[in-house]
């Protein structure tokens, strides 16, 4: 009964049009009532302990690090190094979105930001070859959700916040299954656009792509910092994200000086905007998940799946369908916070590796972005390009099956995770 509760307060306030963060506060009202543990101060002090994290600290400076990057020309000079590289290739614009957001992930972490960036770089440069605008922005979109997944990944730090699982390994182990996202839509984009009849640029000549490399060297400094410093434990990841704001600020005003101090407000502002939205959400979902704790939620679920807790791959399987079908209708903060502590004892008692779970779960949240209808991440695309959304969800089709595909295999090969994420934590 309790979960009935829980799921219809929940689905009750969305239904009305309630914001998420109020929804949950809800639920976790409704839950009291039931178990008639009602008092106002215990809200309070969840709301308040649920923000009182160290750790959480990550995502502000990781919010500020992705907006000067994309304010200050970090992004634009990735974008221009890719295009020297492989622009001319067939198909060749759609591997510089693919190579620039890969770069970028390794940056910011927030996958609307790298998103809108690159939209805004390439997709009208793509469209002037003649790539088909849908699959065009299909592409971007899919390409902009590796950020969520390559370290340093602002769902991680969530995640591994709400599970009490470590980020550091989370970080590193978010390295192969983002590249082989990466790859994943490499190879459905040579088979779109295989079939396209496009505008090739001339290939740009070794002076140029110097020039380009020259230019973009103190943007890829940025990623080779902090995987080094966590991987040598220089710094803690909460650390890292200060070290990536810092870096940022100092690359965008002082080398590149494409930042004045009436653009750096502005992007204060927006970062705090933005922080404060993820925050609450947070803090609102602490309630939920103490009174998930004291109404032994878990252990309701684990009776539920306990035809598929002797078969861990299948009871992945099972998760992870779960987990899409949320993400068609949920955004993927939410989607974790909620989640997060329902699902983690289930993952305990089948003995499956927090950290593994952990990658799988943010990578199927992260492909939630492009799912329809409320695909966030769809939405920014069709913003930013002024298409329709059905429009873009059209073009995302064989993009998104691609990373679906990737998530499964690793599901039935677990040592793509955890062979390289071994090797370096050894």
């Amino acid at each position: 009964m309790t979960v009935y509760i829980f799921v219809g307060a929940l689905l009750a306030g969305m239904a009305i049009g309630m914001p998420i963060a109020y929804a949950l506060l809800l639920s976790g009202v409704g839950l009291m009532w039931h178990l008639d543990v009602f008092d106002a101060q215990i809200l309070a002090q969840n709301v308040i302990n649920g923000a009182d994290s160290f750790p959480l600290l990550a995502v502000p400076f990781f919010m500020l690090a992705g907006e000067i990057m994309n304010v200050g020309g970090l992004s634009r000079r990735i974008v221009g190094l890719a295009i020297a590289l492989v622009g001319h290739m067939r198909g060749g614009l759609g591997f510089v979105a693919i190579i620039a957001a890969c770069l970028m992930a390794a940056l910011s972490g927030s996958a609307v930001a790298d998103t809108a960036a690159l939209a805004a770089l390439l997709l009208p440069m793509m469209v002037k070859a003649g790539h088909d605008k849908a699959k065009a922005g299909g592409l971007i979109a899919s390409a902009g959700i590796i950020a969520p997944v390559i370290p340093p990944s602002i769902g991680f730090v969530v995640f591994g916040v709400a599970a009490n699982v470590s980020i550091g390994k989370l970080f590193l182990a978010g390295i192969v299954p983002g590249l082989l996202m990466g790859v994943a839509i490499a190879l459905a984009w040579w088979f779109v656009a295989s079939r396209e009849s496009v505008t090739l640029p001339p290939p740009a000549s070794l002076r140029q792509k110097l020039v380009a490399f020259k230019e973009s060297l103190w943007a890829l400094g940025l990623p080779v910092i902090v995987l080094f410093g966590l991987r040598f434990g220089i710094f803690t990841p909460t650390e890292a994200a200060v070290v990536a704001a810092v870096y940022a600020l100092l690359v965008a005003t002082v080398v590149y000086r494409e930042m004045s101090l009436r653009q750096l407000y502005d992007v204060f502002v927006s970062a705090s905007r933005i922080t404060a939205v993820i925050m609450f959400l947070v803090a609102a979902s602490m309630v939920s998940a103490w009174l998930i704790t004291i109404a032994d939620i878990p252990s309701q679920v684990i009776g539920l799946l306990q035809p598929f807790m002797d078969n861990p791959t299948l009871l992945l399987i099972v998760i992870m369908l779960l987990v899409m079908v949320v993400g068609t209708a949920m955004d993927m903060m939410p989607t974790v916070l909620i989640l997060t502590p329902i699902l983690m004892p289930v993952i305990k008692s089948a003995g499956i590796d927090p950290v593994y779970f952990g990658v799988l779960f943010i990578m199927n949240n992260a492909i939630g972005l492009v799912t329809p209808p409320v695909g966030s991440v769809l939405n920014v695309v069709a913003g930013v390009g002024k298409m329709r959304l059905d429009e873009v969800a059209r073009g995302v089709l064989p993009f998104m099956f691609a990373q679906f595909a990737v998530m499964f295999l690793l599901v039935l090969f677990p040592s793509i995770v955890m062979v390289p994420l071994n090797f370096l934590t050894r």
